[in-house]
């Protein structure tokens, strides 16, 4: 059946008009899922997709915590042109199917716009699904660079992209600890396998040698095969771009083999669930990741705020997903509308948004304009800011204080 539509805003009606049928009256609060509440008085409606079970939950719930937060920030200033925000969460389960179905969740829900996002396996699927209502979608975690690439200027990050974040980490493994050999293990995820296929090409163009590039099978309990191929090719450094689950295991096996090799990961290892899995064997562990919260002097007061509403402290990507909520609502607010298109013109023509993670512009893609990773490094039992390189961006210079 072809359908048009038209509003009629004065009486909160929409006329539809159906091939061989004449014209329907019918209450907005009935049109399911257009995501566009643009003439209500309620509740302005954001969507927060994430991993709220499985494997990797404790990131998803910390993302969701994140959203309400900021939330919860914004109503008691007033809200958005006095209304306030609520936050809708679905759970993607970190998978493509789960992913296309919590985006059609979150639609039938009416949300205006998305702020979430972890796996970037899961935020393919959904891409489309919000693309074709006009929904825009800020990721706060996902960094595969596919999806700016191709979502049409309606897809936005909070976060940086993978090819940003494997320059960063092939220029420290050849740099900072001056490696020849690298060895790198992805899952065949989209994250993980972007990230070292990214990785790859730019350890090659800094004169580096990749021994070993494969995939693990996530959710065994024994990868001592796995860590044992590596060892075979003489590696200087083992480089996963997997997630935080398999990363303590690989940490505290290699210790158990007595591997000698330095054990590095990208940012979706740096989750605290990580710490508890590896125990002592996580000492030393070096990570690339955009900045964590506590090394954020911007994001005081969110940490206290967190802290207080979950006796917890924030995880990675909490501060990511704040400024996600915080300028989807100021991009409503410029706009004067809970139309996706609007919204989305909006975000685009924000300029240095004053975030807690930094300023925030987006470029055409939807990119961040000033994307930073550095590394951080288990020391005590805790994830620690070690370097980043400098404004040249050919030193790296102590993270805690420069």
């Amino acid at each position: 059946m072809t359908r048009s539509t038209s509003r009629d805003r004065r009486r909160g009606f929409r006329l539809l008009t159906a091939a061989g049928a004449g014209l329907l009256l019918v209450p907005l609060a009935a049109s399911c899922g257009s995501g566009d509440d643009s003439g209500g008085s309620g509740a302005i409606k954001i969507g927060v997709p994430a991993p709220l079970s499985g494997d990797s939950a404790s990131a998803g719930q910390d993302i969701l915590a994140a959203a309400k937060v900021a939330a919860d920030e914004i109503n008691k200033a007033g809200g958005v042109d006095g209304r306030d925000v609520q936050i809708v969460e679905a759970d993607d389960q970190c998978s493509a199917q789960q992913g296309a179905q919590a985006a059609q969740k979150l639609l039938n829900s009416g949300v205006v716009a998305v702020a979430g996002g972890y796996c970037s396996s899961a935020a393919v699927p959904a891409i489309p699904i919000f693309g074709r209502r006009s929904v825009p979608f800020v990721l706060d975690a996902s960094t595969n660079p596919g999806l700016t690439d191709t979502g049409k200027g309606k897809v936005f990050r909070t976060c940086g992209r993978d090819d940003n974040q494997g320059l960063v980490a092939a220029k420290f493994m050849t740099g900072q600890l001056g490696a020849k050999r690298i060895a790198l293990l992805h899952d065949n995820t989209t994250y993980a396998k972007g990230l070292a296929d990214a990785t790859a090409n730019s350890v090659k163009q800094a004169g580096g040698q990749v021994v070993y590039q494969d995939a693990l099978q996530p959710g065994q309990s024994d990868y001592s095969p796995v860590l044992t191929k590596v060892a075979s090719t003489k590696p200087d450094v083992l480089y996963f771009t997997g997630y935080f689950a398999e990363a303590g295991l690989l940490m505290k096996q290699r210790k158990q083999l007595g591997l000698k090799f330095t054990l590095m990961g990208g940012d979706a290892t740096t989750d605290s669930t990580v710490l508890k899995t590896a125990g002592a064997a996580a000492d030393g562990y070096i990570a690339t990741t955009a900045p964590l919260a506590k090394d954020l002097p911007t994001a005081s007061k969110f940490v206290a705020a967190y802290k207080a509403a979950n006796n917890a402290d924030p995880g990675p990507f909490s501060v990511y997903e704040y400024d996600a909520v915080k300028i989807v609502a100021k991009a409503i607010e410029d706009a004067g509308s809970t139309e996706g298109k609007d919204i989305t013109d909006a975000l685009h023509k924000m300029k240095d948004f004053p975030g807690i993670t930094g300023p925030i512009t987006f470029d055409d893609k939807g990119d961040r304009t000033d994307p930073l990773y550095i590394t951080v490094r288990v020391q005590s039992g805790a994830f620690t800011a070690y370097k980043k390189l400098d404004k040249s961006g050919g030193t790296w210079v102590d993270a805690k204080t420069s």
